[in-house]
């Protein structure tokens, strides 16, 4: 059992590894325009399937909290949209695929704000939180081919 715990513990420090280097990799490419990212998101308007196997579970659920965890230490902004970008990558990475959402509404003032989150399956694993608020006025469905 102790060997189980250790073996865990060092797979989800990769994770939390891995997580910053996507971060970091997701804050470059929201300074860059968006028409040059837009095409590495996957296919615009395109939902991917709701329909997940149990198998990947756990790994979707372990791969959105290292993303949370470690948003939180960057010293880079690592909000809503980073966030979705870096889950994305790492989902691709194991063959997962994933619909990124882009929305936007109207603050309390008046003033235009946007929000992302993504979606595996039936699981929305970054931004869910507020993602009833807004308006979806963009999708991306990154398929993969098995």
């Amino acid at each position: 059992m102790r060997k189980l715990r250790a073996f865990l513990a060092s797979d989800m420090k990769l994770l939390l590894l891995e997580a910053f280097v996507y971060l970091g990799w997701a804050r470059i490419l929201k300074a860059l325009p968006f028409a040059k990212v837009a095409p590495g998101l996957g296919v615009s308007l395109l939902e991917t399937s709701f329909q997940m196997t149990e198998k990947n579970e756990e790994l979707i659920h372990r791969i959105a909290d290292a993303i949370r965890i470690m948003s939180r230490y960057t010293l880079w902004e690592s909000k809503c949209l980073v966030m979705a970008i870096a889950c994305m990558k790492m989902l691709e990475k194991r063959q997962i695929e994933s619909t990124l959402y882009l929305g936007t509404t109207k603050n309390y003032e008046g003033k235009m704000t946007a929000h992302a989150w993504l979606r595996t399956g039936p699981h929305y694993v970054t931004g869910a939180d507020i993602m009833n608020r807004y308006t979806v006025v963009g999708i991306f469905g990154n398929l993969l081919e098995r």
